[in-house]
């Protein structure tokens, strides 16, 4: 992959004559023992030896202010040399400058200089030429990637540096992450073997996640155990860390995004050191061992949640701090715990414990090798791959175990399960027996309550039934007595004019008869008998007789008419003649009930109708009379019930057409009622009146006369302001009437 593109890169010797060689070299060699005797040191590069870390020779110089530009930089005599170990800068130094020579001894056309710590924001390099400085290139995670050597995901510069010469440079170094600068120097050929090295150990270490990963994935699907989805996000989240760590997240994900670089290794690292610390707790089961260390590993947890917090609010020195001490914290706490809990029983956390013994091992030999306590050589630059990849694979074996030992678990407790259910059924044997013999005696008992109970249902049905009838036959002695006061009143109006009406008639007889005794009379007594007449006619007073017969008939026509029309009244509500259902007008129905009510109406009371509705219903009429007499009786007593009542008290009742139904609305200005009563005047027995006032039967038997019509009754109210019944009725258009 990478081998294509050096290829192409080939040293082309030069022939020179063996006396120009020969004098080339002296000049070289004398040039070299003068700067060995001036004491200045300068990497050398050689076919036999291809690489060589720069940290031996560099001279490093801190710009605090942050303000030195490169010229002053390269008059500053401040520097100082480094002790060999490579530069690692933490805290609040983000600026730093150092010098270096290189000579290439090599056959290489030129040579390359190989940052193998990609996480630094902005690395420049200039060379020392003629008295100047002149830029040789920039890179960073600060700056849009571009790619010097292809495959490498570090900072790789050419140095423009032909064979057999020699040059000096200035690198400087700005960095709001810390600054770790493992510099090399390659040639082609050196830097092309290192970026193979690092491809196939990066690459094998992914695919060592990715089979962890999809390995476990597949376990949990088929386990469904949250231990292992914890695992996979924690793969997951380790994976991304160390891809961005690398500088491939940068190099592949978000090449054309450098403001990413600035959160992605603290919000990766911490999603990994989070993720792997919940797996941890959710593993070791540490809330059920050491409930104390679970707290305290929560609060560890709350603590890089505060590290992401500082991130946000760019103190990212703070967050690199939490990340190193929070994390070595959280392993030293986490070994304790698999410690501990291993202690009591908790097979798994041995596995647990080699595990993360053997990562802590490979990070703390990171750690040393940054801090020039080892040499930094390929083994110590992937020891950290090689001990992450077996932690994860040991793991995944605690796992498995854990599984194993759950497993077990479970078989043994079903297998004690099994021989407590035998025991069980042995017992359950031994009871049925008694069970049966008891339940037969329960059997007899139960069978002499429900005949019991049997006699009391049908006592109760009775009971009901009588009531239903008294709640009748009280509603027909309120309806006789109105009937009765109402004929009553016209009646005795007849009679008391039949006594006047005779004693006019028998005055009219005794003139007729005068005038009839002229017949036979003689012609010249005539005169004297019409006289004798007229004086009966003065008498008596005729005209006054007559206009008194007048009015004593139009009175006696006056109450026949009124007894018809309350006869008439009393047959339209009881409809005796129709006990089936038919289509009637409901407005005829409700002007019979207020006639045969207009005796118990008080004088303050008006009955006001408003009919918009044509009134057509099918219906049983007597039923639904019955329905009326029941509500206009009740608004009547809510009335009379107020402790104050108005001069003019009112029942109102309207009709209106909504839809396919008709709506009857009666609104009374009595008392009103609660709510809690509201949703009760429809049970059967429920009354609001005195004892031996009412059986409470009235409204409900109203709201089962509604629903055998396929109706609806509702009632709207509040205490003071009277009550409404709203009564709905399928109605029968007009022009479907037969006549």
């Amino acid at each position: 992959m990478y081998g294509s593109g050096y290829a192409r890169k080939q040293v082309t010797k030069i022939s020179l004559p063996a006396a120009a060689w020969k004098r080339k070299c002296g000049l070289l060699l004398l040039l070299t023992l003068l700067l060995t005797v001036a004491g200045a040191q300068e990497i050398q590069i050689t076919d036999q030896q291809p690489s060589s870390f720069i940290s031996a020779s560099m001279e490093q110089l801190v710009d605090s202010s942050n303000r030195l530009t490169v010229e002053q930089v390269r008059q500053k005599t401040g520097f100082v040399k480094l002790n060999g170990g490579i530069p690692v800068f933490a805290g609040a130094i983000q600026n730093a400058w150092f010098r270096f020579s290189v000579r290439n001894r090599s056959l290489s056309p030129t040579l390359l200089l190989n940052i193998a710590y990609p996480n630094l924001s902005r690395v420049t390099l200039y060379v020392e030429d003629s008295g100047s400085t002149r830029l040789l290139g920039e890179q960073g995670n600060d700056v849009t990637y571009r790619a010097v050597v292809p495959g490498s995901p570090n900072l790789v510069y050419d140095l423009k540096l032909p064979p057999g010469s020699r040059q000096s440079y200035l690198m400087h170094v700005y960095s709001e992450h810390p600054i770790i600068l493992p510099a090399e120097v390659h040639t082609y050929e050196a830097l092309h073997n290192s970026i193979n090295l690092q491809t196939i150990v990066t690459g094998l270490y992914l695919g060592v996640l990715a089979v962890m990963f999809l390995y476990n994935l597949f376990l949990f699907y088929g386990t469904r155990d949250n231990s292992y989805l914890f695992y996979i996000v924690y793969i997951f989240c380790l994976a991304l860390a160390q891809v961005t760590a690398a500088g491939y997240g940068y190099r592949y994900l978000w090449p054309e995004h450098t403001w990413i670089n600035r959160y992605a290794v603290v919000f990766t690292s911490t999603f990994s050191a989070l993720s792997g610390l919940l797996f941890s707790m959710h593993f070791l089961r540490t809330a059920f061992y050491t409930p104390k260390l679970h707290s305290w590993l929560g609060t560890l947890a709350g603590v890089y949640l505060a590290g992401l917090g500082c991130s946000v609010l760019s103190w990212l020195d703070i967050s690199y701090a939490i990340l190193n001490y929070n994390g070595l914290v959280s392993v030293v706490t986490v070994l304790v715990t698999s410690v501990i809990i291993a202690r009591k029983g908790f097979k798994a956390a041995y596995f647990y414990l080699f595990a993360w013994l053997l990562l802590l091992v490979s990070f703390m030999l990171l750690i040393f090798r940054n801090l020039s306590l080892v040499p930094y050589n390929n083994f110590t630059s992937y020891t950290f791959y090689l001990g992450s990849a077996l932690e994860v694979a040991l793991l995944s074996i605690a796992l498995a175990d854990k599984i194993n030992a759950l497993r077990k678990e479970k078989e043994q407790s079903q297998a004690e399960a099994l021989k407590i259910s035998m025991e069980n059924e042995k017992l359950m044997r031994d009871q049925n027996l008694i069970l049966e013999k008891k339940v037969a005696e329960r059997t007899e008992e139960l069978q002499s309550s429900n005949e019991n109970l049997s006699e009391a249902l049908q006592n109760l049905k009775d009971t009901q039934s009588q009531l239903v009838e008294a709640e009748k036959m009280a509603s027909l002695g309120q309806l006789t007595a109105g009937i009765a006061h109402e004929i009553n009143n016209p009646i005795n109006f007849v009679k008391s004019n039949i006594k006047p009406l005779q004693l006019d008639i028998r005055d009219l007889v005794e003139v007729i008869d005068a005038y009839g005794q002229l017949h036979g009379v003689a012609t010249d007594e005539i005169p004297a008998k019409l006289t004798a007449i007229d004086q009966l006619k003065k008498q008596i007073d005729i005209g006054y007789v007559r206009q008194e017969i007048e009015s004593l008939v139009k009175g006696i026509q006056e109450g026949a008419e009124r007894t018809a029309e309350i006869v008439l009244g009393l047959r339209t509500f009881s409809r005796l003649d129709e006990s089936e259902v038919k289509t009637v007008n409901v407005h005829d129905g409700i002007d019979s009930t207020i006639v045969l009510l207009k005796s118990s109406l008080p004088q303050n009371i008006t009955i006001r109708k408003d009919f918009q509705s044509q009134g057509l219903v099918e219906c049983y009429p007597g039923k639904l009379n019955q329905v009326f007499m029941n509500i206009l009786s009740n608004g009547i007593q809510a009335i009379k019930q107020k402790e104050v009542q108005d001069e003019q008290e009112s029942i109102t009742i309207s009709t209106r057409d909504t839809g396919d139904k008709m709506e009857i609305r009666i609104r009374d200005t009595g008392i009103g009622m609660p709510e809690e009563v509201q949703q009760k005047i429809f049970d059967p027995f429920f009354t609001t009146k005195d004892v031996g006032e009412g059986t409470g039967l009235g409204l409900s038997i109203v709201y089962n006369i509604i629903q055998k019509h396929g109706g609806k009754i509702e009632v709207n109210s509040r205490p003071g302001n009277g009550a409404e019944f709203v009564i709905s009725l399928f109605k029968v258009l007009p022009e479907t009437v037969v006549s």
